[in-house]
């Protein structure tokens, strides 16, 4: 499985060099309070990353926070009843 995510993280790796070596036009990026100037391959780039952040971020908001603390509120009753040595999830390290 180590080696599927090395192959395909180059994969990625190799892709992102090919969009960055074929876009080399000059291009300003405006932002509210500042601009600069980069190439539209590491625009382009720069935009999938912010993209692949919030993204994450709204399925951390939306499902990983709310289900996490109903786990915790399940374990929390199932050790209140009297099992405590049945909990839900085991704490890990």
């Amino acid at each position: 499985m180590n080696m599927f995510r090395l192959v395909v993280a180059l994969l990625f790796l190799a892709y992102g060099l090919i969009i960055g070596v074929l876009n080399t036009q000059p291009i300003t990026l405006k932002l509210l309070f500042t601009e600069f100037q980069t190439s539209s391959g590491v625009g382009i780039m720069l935009s999938l990353l912010l993209g692949v952040v919030v993204g994450g971020l709204i399925v951390l908001a939306t499902l990983v926070w709310p289900l996490y603390a109903k786990l915790r509120k399940a374990n929390r009753a199932a050790l209140s009843t009297g099992g405590a040595g049945t909990s839900a999830v085991d704490g890990g390290p």
